[in-house]
């Protein structure tokens, strides 16, 4: 057993934790201090719930492009995309589930207006703290774009398919418009963060005057056109509660119970009577999507959404919060790391390859599909068509596979997002933007 040491006078207990965990067996043992060292480095203010609903909405995208994006090898050697939400709807409610975007624009605008008024205090002006955020969304596409530019040159080279080429290029970029949107909702913080409540209402507005116009009109192109507004304006909802969120709003458990159940009762009645699909994503050969552009039932849904984190706030902090000592037990002589702090090592370790996460995970995908294909016969689930729920179940085996590919890319390549985040003195004012 490893000798427990006092640390020297002046010192913080926390550094010298991680010197008395017990070693065990070797791997053991240092699987524990990391775990450990994670824990301790945490500030003790963190909201930790915060840090696991973005770890959950990052997860619940990946599964659900994996889960409802198929690639299917026709009899022409052609590669196309597919869904199984078009044969199997009996998948629909994975989509309740698996698309928690809201939830991500709600966490990112209490965590982009908390850093606002943090750059505020420490006197960082605002095209500093905006021009750091910006870099840091923008910068890991760089190795992404920069490889498939090389991939697709290759395959024309090759005389591959353009049907085949159009498929991978459109499930590789289509994603990137996140990084758009966002970026303009986080240059607008400022405005946001002191009047996040009444943009919010005059945004959901938006969106549902815009598709009254798309009904009205029986989908005329203007309207359709017009209806594009509606990709910022309805995530702008969920950006402008979070913000409102940083300033205070829903300290009450009744406000997130009235999001929850407003939200839910009136995504049900805009789908049972207002023509809206049961899916929150889209599905091929459908006539209307929520998702593109974001309709008045997504904007619903993801009112519900948010509700529902904020419920989920405080379980979560449990589930993840620094474990206090026993009676006559010093703060510092914890030797084993427990089930929380590895749940929370998890959750950190994810959210500082989130980009990389995203950025990456159709192309872990698009990585095991094609490499896959001269092994012989097209393989079911992989490169079949998506057309029973024996499908789904063994894609979700697949999709272990999948996760390994992605483990793979995101050590390559996180350093990258690593760089894009670290903070960069304020050559003006000499503080931190």
């Amino acid at each position: 057993m490893a000798e427990l040491r006092l640390p020297p006078a002046g010192e913080s207990r926390q550094t010298h934790v991680i010197d008395r965990v017990e070693p065990g067996p070797r791997p053991a043992g240092r699987l524990h201090r990391a775990v450990l060292r994670i824990d301790a480095a945490t500030p003790p203010k963190r909201d930790r719930a915060i840090d696991v609903l973005r770890a959950l909405s990052i997860v619940g995208v990946v599964l659900g492009h994996w889960l409802v994006t198929a690639i299917v090898l026709h009899t022409d050697n052609h590669l196309l995309g597919a869904s199984p939400l078009h044969d199997v709807p009996a998948l629909t409610p994975l989509t309740w589930v698996l698309q928690p975007l809201a939830v991500f624009f709600f966490v990112g605008g209490r965590v982009a207006a908390q850093g606002y008024a943090t750059a505020r205090l420490r006197k960082v002006r605002y095209r500093p703290w905006l021009a750091r955020r910006v870099r840091r969304l923008t910068r890991p596409t760089v190795p992404l774009l920069s490889l498939w530019a090389l991939v697709l040159a290759g395959m024309a080279a090759t005389g591959t398919a353009h049907e085949t080429i159009h498929t991978l290029l459109n499930l590789v970029v289509s994603p990137l418009w996140f990084l758009l949107v966002f970026g303009v909702l986080t240059a607008a913080t400022p405005l946001l963060y002191r009047h996040g409540a009444r943009i919010a209402v005059g945004a959901g507005a938006v969106v549902a005057l815009l598709d009254i116009a798309h009904f009205a009109s029986g989908g005329a192109a203007w309207a359709e056109q017009l209806r594009d507004v509606n990709t910022l304006a309805g995530w702008l909802v969920p950006y402008c509660l979070g913000a409102a969120w940083s300033a205070g709003a829903f300290a009450r458990r009744r406000s997130a119970v009235a999001l929850l159940i407003g939200g839910t009762l009136a995504t049900a009645g805009l789908i049972l009577w207002g023509g809206y699909p049961a899916s929150m994503v889209g599905v091929p050969g459908s006539e209307l999507s929520n998702l593109n552009p974001v309709s008045l039932a997504a904007v619903t849904f993801g009112l519900a959404q948010c509700g529902g984190a904020l419920l989920l706030c405080r379980p979560l902090r449990r589930a993840v919060a620094a474990p206090r000592p026993g009676p006559g037990v010093p703060a510092d002589a914890q030797l084993r790391a427990r089930p929380g702090q590895f749940l929370w090592s998890a959750v950190t370790s994810l959210n500082s390859s989130a980009m990389t996460v995203f950025l990456w995970h159709q192309t872990a995908m698009l990585a095991v599909t094609t490499l896959t294909l001269g092994l012989g016969e097209p393989l079911f689930a992989l490169h079949t068509s998506p057309g029973t729920l024996a499908w789904a179940a063994v894609r979700s085996a697949w999709m272990l596979v999948f996760a390994v590919a992605l483990l793979a890319l995101c050590a390559a390549f996180r350093q990258v997002e690593r760089d894009a985040s670290r903070t960069a003195p304020d050559r003006q004012n000499g503080t931190v933007a």
